[in-house]
Order: C-alpha cells, then sequence, then structure tokens
C-alpha cells in the first residue's frame, strides 16, 4: 500500500514537471516569437521615418529648384537684382531660413544674403557629398558644418541655361529649428531618441535637442551607409547596454537613427506591456506631420505640368494602383510598399484583401467595369506583409478607355486609426469612464432584451459610508475606491451577468435566467459581505458597507419599472435601523 501510495505520488509528480516543462517550453517559443515580431515591426517603423525623412530632404531640394525655375538670374557678381532676389526668398522659404549663397560652377561665390564670413568655406569637407551628388545631375545635400557656432546643413541645385549647368545655389538650413528638428522635439519619447545622422556620424536632428552636432557611437557610423534598416547594439559612454537601428541610403549619405537602452527595448515585451502600441502612436503622430508637410507640398505641385504631376504621384502618402481588367496590379506607387511591406505587382487585388470583403469587392469591380468612366468608393481591410489588415478607403475609377493608363485606378488612403476611433467611441458611448462598467443606457439595453425571454434578478447596490472617504482622503481616493469596488462585485459575475455602475457610489447587477429567490439573496449577502472587507487605499484601510435592493423581474416587465422597484428595495434596506454597521469609515 505504501509503495502504491510513493508510485502515484512519483506519477503525478512527474505529470507535473512535465506540464511545467511544457508550459514553460510554449511560454519561451511565444516570447521569442513575440520578439522577433517586435524587432521586425522596429525595422519597419525604422524604414518608414527614414523615408519620410527622405521626403522631407527631397521637398527641400524641389523647393529650391522651383525658385530657379521662376526667378531667372542674371548669374554675375554682386548684381542687384539677384541679392532682392535670393533676400525675398530667405524671407519666404520654408527651410532656408539662414540664407543662400549663388557660386559659379567652381564653387566662387557670385552673391549671397549674408556676408561671405557667414557662410561655410567651400572649401569645407561638409560639402563633400554635394560635390558628389552635383556631378551626377541630382541636388546636393550637405553634411553638419559649423559656422558662427551654428550648424548648418546645406542644400544645392544646378542652374541650368540651355540644357548646360552654368552656375549652383545653396540654400542653408539651420538644423537646431528645422521643421524636421521641430517635429522630433514635439514627439519626443522618454523611451527612446530618434536622429537624423549625416554620414559622418554628426547628429543633425534630434529628438533630444542638445545632441545635435555632437557624434553618434561608432558602432553606428560604421552602419550609417545601410541601404536596409539594421540593428547595431553598444554600449554608450556610462556603459549602458543600447540598441540602435539604423536606416542609411538617404540622399547626401544621411541615416536615420532611433537609439535606446536594450533594457527599455527588450523589457516590453518580456514583460507583456504596452511599449510597442507607444512607440507605433509616436511614429505615426510622426507620419502626420511628415504627411502633412508632403500634402502641402503636394497642392503646389499638382498644379504644374505633367512632368511635376508624376514626380508628386511617385512621393505621394496615398497608395496609387493600376488594375487590369481582371483585377491583377499593374502599377502600385512606392508608398505602397511602405505601407503593406510588399510589393503587390503581379498580384490579384483580391488576394490581399480580407477573405469577409472579397465577395463585395468582386461585385462592386465587375459592376465598375460594364460602366465607362464610373467611380466605386469602399471600405476595405487589406492584408500587410506580417500577416495583418488595415483599412483603406478605396477610391476606384474605371480607366480602361484612357489609352495612357489603360486599367482601373484606385487611390487608397489608410484610415484605420479613424475606425478606431469610431470603435472607440461606441465603447464610451455605453461604458462608465472611472471604472470600465457599463453605463446607466448599456444597462437598459441588456436589461430589456433580457427581460423578452427570461425572468432577470436585479440587484442595487449603494456603498454606505463612500461620501467620509471623500471628505477624509479625498476625491481622488474615492475614485480609486469605486474601481476596487467594481473590481470585487465583477469577481463575483457569471459570464451571462451584468454589472453597471449607474452614478455615484451606485451599482447594479444584473442576473439573466435567475434561480429561486434564496440563491439571489445569498449572492446579496456575499456581495455585502465581501464589500464590507477593508479596502487598501493609498496606504489607508478603509472600510465600507452596501445597501443592496433585491427584485426578482419577470419576462415582459418593464425596465425602468424593474429598475425604480430595485432602487426602492435597497432604500428599504438602507432605512432599516436594524442592521448593523451602515455608513462605515
Amino acid at each position: 500500500m505504501r509503495l502504491r501510495s510513493w508510485l502515484v505520488v512519483g506519477i503525478g509528480a512527474t505529470l507535473l514537471l512535465a506540464v511545467g516543462a511544457v508550459g514553460i517550453s510554449v511560454n519561451r517559443s511565444a516570447l521569442r516569437a513575440a520578439e522577433t515580431v517586435h524587432r521586425a515591426d522596429t525595422l519597419a517603423l525604422a524604414t518608414n521615418n527614414g523615408g519620410l525623412a527622405e521626403q522631407l530632404l527631397w521637398v527641400s531640394a524641389k523647393e529650391l529648384a522651383d525658385f530657379v525655375a521662376g526667378h531667372p538670374l542674371s548669374l554675375t557678381a554682386d548684381d542687384p537684382g539677384d541679392l532682392e532676389a535670393l533676400a525675398e526668398y530667405a524671407e519666404k522659404s520654408t527651410f532656408f531660413t539662414y540664407g543662400f549663397v549663388l557660386t559659379d560652377l567652381t564653387g566662387n561665390p557670385l552673391n549671397s544674403t549674408r556676408t561671405r564670413n557667414f557662410f561655410p568655406d567651400m572649401a569645407a569637407i561638409g560639402y563633400k557629398p554635394v560635390i558628389s551628388a552635383l556631378a551626377l545631375g541630382r541636388p546636393g545635400f550637405s553634411s553638419i558644418m559649423n559656422i558662427k557656432n551654428t550648424f548648418v546643413q546645406a542644400v544645392a541645385v544646378p542652374i541650368v541655361v540651355a540644357g548646360q549647368p552654368v552656375a549652383l545655389l545653396y540654400g542653408y538650413i539651420p538644423v537646431a529649428t528645422s521643421q524636421l528638428q521641430e517635429y522630433l522635439v514635439k514627439l519626443s519619447d522618454k523611451a527612446h531618441t530618434s536622429m537624423l545622422v549625416d554620414s559622418a556620424g554628426t547628429v543633425g536632428a534630434s529628438s533630444v535637442p542638445g545632441e545635435v552636432g555632437t557624434l553618434v557611437d561608432s558602432a553606428v557610423i560604421d552602419q550609417l551607409d545601410s541601404q536596409e534598416s539594421v540593428f547595431v547594439n553598444y554600449r554608450d559612454g556610462s556603459g549602458r547596454a543600447m540598441v540602435a537601428v539604423v536606416k542609411g541610403g538617404l540622399p547626401g549619405g544621411w541615416a536615420y537613427v532611433r537609439t535606446q537602452s536594450t533594457a527599455t527595448f527588450d523589457g516590453p515585451v518580456r514583460n507583456r506591456s504596452l511599449t510597442i502600441n507607444v512607440m507605433l502612436l509616436t511614429m505615426l503622430l510622426v507620419g502626420v506631420g511628415g504627411l502633412a508637410v508632403l500634402g502641402y507640398r503636394s497642392q503646389l505641385v499638382r498644379r504644374r505640368a505633367e512632368e511635376r504631376f508624376s514626380a508628386l504621384v511617385e512621393h505621394a502618402p496615398d497608395v496609387v494602383t493600376v488594375l487590369d481588367a481582371e483585377g491583377r496590379v499593374a502599377y502600385s506607387s512606392p508608398s505602397g510598399m511602405r505601407i503593406l511591406g510588399f510589393a503587390a505587382v503581379g498580384s490579384s487585388v483580391f488576394d490581399i484583401l480580407h477573405e469577409d470583403d472579397r465577395p463585395h469587392v468582386r461585385e462592386r469591380f465587375a459592376a465598375l467595369l460594364g460602366e465607362k468612366g464610373g467611380l466605386e468608393r469602399m471600405q476595405v481591410r487589406v492584408l500587410q506583409a506580417g500577416g495583418t489588415h488595415r483599412w483603406f478607403d478605396f477610391t476606384a475609377s474605371n480607366q480602361l478607355h484612357n489609352a495612357a493608363l489603360d486599367g482601373v485606378v484606385i487611390n487608397a488612403r489608410d484610415i484605420t486609426d479613424s475606425r478606431e476611433m469610431q470603435d472607440r467611441l461606441a465603447h464610451d458611448a455605453h461604458h462608465d469612464p472611472l471604472t470600465g462598467l457599463p453605463n446607466r443606457r448599456r444597462l437598459h439595453e441588456r436589461l430589456a432584451a433580457s427581460l423578452e425571454a427570461s425572468p432577470v434578478g436585479v440587484l442595487f447596490v449603494d456603498l454606505d459610508g463612500f461620501k467620509p472617504v471623500n471628505d477624509e482622503l479625498g476625491h481622488e481616493a474615492g475614485d480609486e475606491l469605486l474601481r476596487q469596488v467594481g473590481a470585487r462585485l465583477s469577481s463575483c459575475l457569471r459570464p451571462a451577468d451584468v454589472l453597471a455602475r449607474v452614478g455615484g457610489d451606485e451599482f447594479v447587477l444584473l442576473l439573466p435566467g435567475v434561480g429561486p429567490p434564496d440563491d439571489v439573496s445569498g449572492l446579496a449577502n456575499r456581495l455585502r459581505a465581501l464589500i464590507g472587507e477593508p479596502f487598501e487605499i493609498y496606504g489607508h484601510e478603509v472600510g465600507i458597507g452596501a445597501s443592496i435592493g433585491l427584485h426578482l423581474a419577470a419576462p415582459g416587465e418593464h425596465p425602468d419599472q424593474v429598475l425604480r422597484t430595485a432602487d426602492q428595495a435597497m432604500y428599504a434596506v438602507k432605512r432599516d435601523p436594524s442592521r448593523p454597521g451602515r455608513h462605515r469609515a
């Protein structure tokens, strides 16, 4: 008998160890999978932010080129007309608030908006990326240069006459007060630092303003020319382990860098916190700011010739897609790759839609094909590379008859945030903001639905001794007490039961399909005892009581009458002088 008992104990212990080992293994696998997703999301965010920074650099060069195209210059030294045009442009410029220098092709200054000693010498090493880019016929972007204790970046475009470059126009951005610097500071997060770094590793913009003009770690500098987003691990000056994500390949050798401590990077995943969600909101907000700038520039460029309109499509934040008559993607703008994470060209548009949306979209697509120049608008869910779906607003136009397009043109805009906001507003309309419980409106709806088919037990709970808590400890303590009361009451509910806060210190419990009255009375006694146990409120032990009114509502009763009856029952209990422990605090 003793051997059998030990055998049972041994088997039980073995099974427990096996279950524990399996649980640990599953948990570790889930953690590794979560960390893999976390790192992939971080790389994708770095790629998106690097793309936004690249767009801002090209927009600044576009502004400079537009000025050159719209303002013929004499290109002679110290020409007063050229000086006047440059000075007027400096006052209106979005980016180049430091000033301009007009030079010949060899870099000899012809005219400038400041005295020459206020601009970096043309032989400065920071101009090296500019010279390389100009030699290839592209706008040039310099590294960070220090002049008169001011960090500036130069952007240069050639001035072309009769198809040949004859001079250069340099615009200077004071990086400490640039638009990008303002956005990074406005959207800064204590968990990490976002920066734009030149090819030499000098910080040109940072969410921590004091870092502008400093050098990043040498391990980060070694990866600045990386065309893809990569992780870099290193230790800062205090020996703290750090992790950086670097997205290089920006014009002029610039790169987007985001750094944070390894503890804050890995900790949120391992502790199942919401840091990843915070980092996304931050990046949208940055994206919103960047897209706002691009949208403003797009409105100006759209009025120009067809070539400039084509450039706008290439850099627009919305996804522009052309489908053939079979629904296959013949063209997708570069923004599609940034947003979806994969190239959709050649695939069927129906394959990248949520399966629940496909029948409706096929029907609308077929109707659109039968209407020359027809227009359809719909909201659908589109697959991303990670397997998730985002909401898009589709505007589809049948341009199969247009020889220049020969397809169905779709303009798609990401509306995931607005859809989520609608869901949150719908939730807030039916829930108490303090406790998160259903409010009176939601309670009334659930009660009316339950009374259509079954009896409902209604418990009207009013806290005794709540007012002294507010008076002695303050309203914040009172709010915390209400939250803890809601949590205790919720712990006693069945899946079908409903707990609502209907105002002040009053709660109502609905028990659909309630059993005998004694069962409900027993539950009321248990709830009263549960609330009577002390609460820990901000270091104070607080004791309160509860008056609970009970009403068993029959099917077909009016919800308002049911709640009034339960309320009256509660007040009858509260006025009972024989009940001890009333109004404790």
